[in-house]
C-alpha cells in the first residue's frame, strides 16, 4: 500500500511523526511518500522541514504554499495557491492512501484536492471541539475524509453524529502520545533544560509559554497574548516562550512581544522552535505551561503539568483536572493569580487523548482498508445509540477501568467494563506492611493490564476502595479502620499513578457502595437516596442531588456511629450505643458466643451441630428454629437500625434506602416495618430494599472512573 503523509507544520508533525516511522518501520506492507508543505519551509517558523530530514525521512515534494501577510486574506489565498500546486504532486504519486492530520488550512487544501482527485484520505484527530474556526476546518476535513483516526471517545461520538460510517472510524489514541509516555523520562532531562534556559535553572521552577492568534477574534487575542506577558513580567520566573503560529494576527503579537522587551529581557527565552522529544520534556518538568495551544489541554495531562489555558481557543477540548481555564482573560490580575494557583502543583497524569498504542492500531487499520471496494463515501443516518462501540478487532473498544477493594483480609483488583460487569478478578490475601501492601497492589494493577489488551479492554484509570475516612480530593487515607494496619495519612494516588500512568481515584468502601448504586443498581437514575452497609461493621454512603456527600472532614455518612441509646453496649469507636454496637455482624457475634458460653444458643429437639468459631449466622438460625433469647437479640438490633436509618430519613430525607451486605436480607422486612411505625408522617411511605449489587466496593471504585472519564463539562 502506497501511503503519502503530508506535513504542514511543526505541530503536525510532533503528531504524525510516529506513524511515519511506524509504516518505514513495515517495508514488505507500506511504501511512504512524504509531502512537506506550508510553515515548515518558511524561514521566520525554524524552517522546521530540516527536522523531518534529520529523522532520516526522504522528502518526495517540497510546495512553498505560504501567501506572506499573516492576515486573513493571505490565509485564503494560502490555501488557493496550494490547491493549484497539488494537483501535479498527487498525479505523480498516485498514492493509495493520504494522511491528513488536524484543522490547519492547510490540510483542507489537502484533504480538498485529493477527494477531488479519487485519493482516499485518513483523517487523523478529527471529530475534535476546540471553539473557533478550526472547528469549521476540522469537520469539512473529516466531511472529505474516508477514514478516520480519532483520539477521544467524545471524538468518536461527534463523528458518528456527523453521520460517518463507523466501521471506518478507529478509537486509536493521540499518535503523539505513543513517543511522549515512553520519552518523557529520559534521564538528560536536566542538559535539555539547562540547555534552553541555563545553568541556573531547576526543575519544576520554569514557565513554558506558547499563545496563538484566535482568528475569529484577532484583537481580542492580541490584547490576551499582552496581558499574558504583563503577568509573566510580574510573576518573575525564568520563561521559555515560544513564537505564535502562523495564523493571521502572529505578526502582531510578535511586534507586542517585542514591545514589551522580552528578546532581551534576562528572565526570557524566546524560541522559534523546539525539536518535539526536546519540548515534551520541557514541559514535563515545567513548573507551569500557559498559554492556548492544544499541547497544555493534550500532551501536557499526560505528565501532570499545571496548565493555564487563556481564552476561548481550547473552549470545547476535553481536558484533566491538570488545566485551569482563563476564559475571560481580561486583566493582568487574573492571570497574575492564576499563575500563583498553577505555579508547582502536580497532577496525577491524564491520558484522556491516549494509552501510547495508537500507532500499532492505526498500522493494522490502514492494513484493513480493502483498495478494491467503492471509492464512493457513504453517509450513516440513524439515531446514535447508547453504545457507539462497534466489535471489530482493531479496536480495543470495551471501556473498563481498574478496579481495587482493599479488605481487612483480602486484596482484590477487577477489571469492570462501562456496563458493570466484572470482566477479571484477582484476589490475594492482605500483606501486614504498608510496604509489601503497595508492592502487591501494583503488581496485580500490572498483571490486570496486561491480561486487559488480551480481554480487549481498554483501561481508563484506577479507582481504589478502601476502610476508614478518606480524602478522595488528594487521594489519601486519613485513618484506616483498626482491620488495616499502617494505613493511616497514606498517599495512595501518587504512588499508584505513577507507576501505570493513569488517573487513580480513592474513596470509602461506604461511598464506594453508594457510587455502585447511583451507577449499576437501585440508585441509577435516583436524585436522593442512602446506602446502609450491614455487614462486619454498619456503614454507608449518601446521594443528595445526585451527588456523594463527603462533608466538611470527610467523615459524612458515618452511618453506623448514629447514637440510638445513651447507655448502650459499647462500640469500636469508644462510644456507647452506636447502631453498630447493636446491628454489625460484629455486635451479633459477640451476642451469639455470650448465649453460647452460657449453653443458651441451642433449640431445645433440634441439633444445632454447633461448631466453633460461633457466628452471627449461628444467632440468625436459632431465632429461625425458636430460640427466644436469639430472636429478642435479633429485634434489639433490628430495631436500633430501623431507629438509626429513621434519623437519617429526618435528616436528609431520602426517595429509597438501599440495604447492602450480608445482612441486608435478614433486616429488610423489620427496618421497612419500624420505619411505617415510628418516622414522621411525611417520611413513612420510604422505601427500603436489598442491594442485587454482588461487588459493591469493586463496581463503586469502578464507577469513579467511569463516570470521570466520561463527563468532561465541570
Amino acid at each position: 500500500m502506497e501511503v503519502c503523509v503530508a506535513t504542514c507544520n511543526r505541530a503536525d508533525y510532533s503528531k504524525l511523526a510516529p506513524i511515519m516511522f511506524g509504516i518505514k518501520s513495515h517495508p514488505d506492507d507500506f511504501e511512504l511518500e512524504v509531502v512537506v508543505l506550508g510553515s515548515h519551509l518558511i524561514d521566520d517558523y525554524g524552517n522546521t522541514f530540516r527536522m523531518i530530514e534529520q529523522d532520516d525521512f526522504d522528502i518526495g515534494s517540497k510546495l512553498h504554499t505560504i501567501v506572506r501577510g499573516e492576515d486573513e486574506a493571505a490565509m485564503v489565498e494560502s490555501v488557493g495557491l496550494a490547491l493549484v500546486k497539488l494537483p501535479d504532486v498527487l498525479q505523480r504519486l498516485h498514492p493509495d492512501i493520504l494522511v491528513v492530520h488536524g484543522d490547519r488550512f492547510d490540510a483542507l487544501a489537502l484533504a480538498t484536492a485529493a477527494a477531488l482527485m479519487n485519493i482516499r484520505i485518513l483523517h487523523v484527530e478529527g471529530g475534535e471541539v476546540s471553539g473557533t474556526i478550526d472547528d469549521s476546518i476540522r469537520h469539512a476535513i473529516s466531511k472529505l475524509a474516508h477514514y478516520h483516526a480519532c483520539c477521544t471517545r467524545m471524538a468518536e461520538q461527534h463523528l458518528i453524529a456527523m453521520c460517518e460510517d463507523h466501521a471506518r472510524i478507529l478509537l486509536a489514541g493521540c499518535p503523539s502520545y505513543d513517543k511522549l509516555l515512553l520519552t518523557h523520562q529520559r534521564g538528560d532531562y536536566l542538559d535539555i533544560i539547562k540547555s534552553w534556559l541555563g545553568d541556573n535553572v531547576q526543575e519544576g521552577n520554569y514557565i513554558v509559554a506558547l499563545q496563538h492568534p484566535v482568528t475569529t477574534d484577532i484583537q481580542h487575542s492580541i490584547k490576551i497574548y499582552g496581558l499574558m506577558l504583563d503577568a509573566l513580567l510580574s510573576f518573575d520566573k525564568k520563561t521559555l516562550i515560544l513564537f505564535p503560529n502562523i495564523d493571521a494576527g502572529s505578526k502582531e503579537m510578535v511586534r507586542v512581544m517585542r514591545r514589551k522587551g522580552i528578546e532581551q529581557h534576562p528572565n526570557f527565552r524566546a524560541v522559534k522552535h523546539i525539536p518535539f522529544e526536546q519540548f515534551i520534556q520541557l514541559v514535563c518538568h515545567a513548573g507551569c505551561m500557559i498559554g492556548n495551544s492544544s499541547c497544555g489541554v493534550r500532551e501536557a495531562g499526560a505528565f501532570g503539568t499545571p496548565v493555564i489555558n487563556l481564552g476561548t481557543r481550547q473552549t470545547g477540548r476535553e481536558t484533566g483536572e491538570n488545566v485551569l481555564h482563563v476564559r475571560d482573560a481580561d486583566s493582568h490580575n487574573k492571570i497574575f493569580h492564576a499563575l500563583e494557583l498553577q505555579f508547582g502543583k502536580r497532577y496525577p497524569c491524564s491520558k484522556i487523548y491516549g494509552d501510547g498504542n495508537a500507532v500499532p492500531r492505526i498500522l493494522k487499520f490502514l492494513q484493513s482498508i480493502d483498495l478494491d471496494e467503492p471509492l464512493q463515501k457513504t453517509f450513516c443516518f440513524p439515531p446514535v445509540k447508547d453504545s457507539i462501540s462497534q466489535d471489530i478487532d482493531h479496536i480495543l473498544e470495551t471501556q473498563s477501568a481498574l478496579a481495587i477493594d482493599l479488605g481487612g483480609t483480602n486484596l482484590r483488583v477487577a477489571i469492570i467494563c462501562m456496563k458493570g460487569s466484572v470482566v477479571k478478578k484477582y484476589v490475594q490475601p492482605n500483606p501486614r506492611t504498608f510496604e509489601d501492601r503497595m508492592s502487591l497492589i501494583l503488581r496485580m494493577c500490572r498483571d490486570a493490564m496486561k491480561d486487559a489488551v488480551c480481554l480487549n479492554c481498554r483501561i481508563l484509570g484506577v479507582g481504589v476502595s478502601t476502610g476508614g475516612r478518606v480524602n478522595p480530593q488528594a487521594g489519601v487515607v486519613l485513618h484506616s479502620t483498626n482491620l488495616i494496619q499502617e494505613w493511616s495519612s497514606v498517599d495512595l494516588r501518587t504512588p499508584i499513578s505513577d507507576a501505570l500512568h493513569l488517573p487513580v481515584w480513592v474513596d470509602n468502601d461506604g461511598n464506594c457502595a453508594a457510587l455502585a448504586e447511583r451507577k449499576f443498581g437501585h440508585g441509577k437514575g435516583v436524585e436522593n437516596f442512602v446506602t446502609v452497609i450491614t455487614g462486619t461493621g454498619i456503614g454507608g454512603g449518601i446521594i443528595h442531588h445526585n451527588e456523594l456527600v463527603h462533608g466538611s472532614t470527610f467523615c459524612a455518612a458515618e452511618l453506623g456511629h448514629i447514637v440510638v441509646s445513651l447507655e448502650g453496649p459499647e462500640c469500636s469507636c469508644g462510644g456507647h450505643g452506636c447502631i453498630e454496637a447493636y446491628s454489625s455482624g460484629m455486635a451479633l457475634q459477640r451476642e451469639a458466643k455470650k448465649l453460647h458460653d452460657e449453653d443458651l444458643l441451642k433449640v431445645e429437639g433440634v441439633d444445632m451441630k454447633l461448631s466453633e468459631p460461633i457466628t452471627a449466622a449461628h444467632l440468625i438460625s436459632a431465632a429461625r428454629m425458636g430460640n427466644s433469647k436469639a430472636d429478642a437479640i435479633l429485634n434489639k438490633a433490628a430495631t436500633a437500625l430501623g431507629a438509626g436509618i429513621i434519623n437519617i430519613l429526618h435528616i436528609v430525607n431520602p426517595t429509597l434506602v438501599i440495604l447492602s451486605g450480608v445482612l441486608a436480607s435478614f433486616y429488610q422486612a423489620p427496618v421497612q416495618r419500624i420505619i411505617s411505625e415510628r418516622a414522621l408522617f411525611s417520611t413513612k411511605g420510604t422505601k427500603v430494599v436489598t442491594s442485587d449489587l454482588e461487588e459493591p466496593a469493586l463496581l463503586g471504585a469502578a464507577s469513579m472512573v467511569l463516570d470521570y472519564t466520561t463527563r468532561r463539562i465541570y
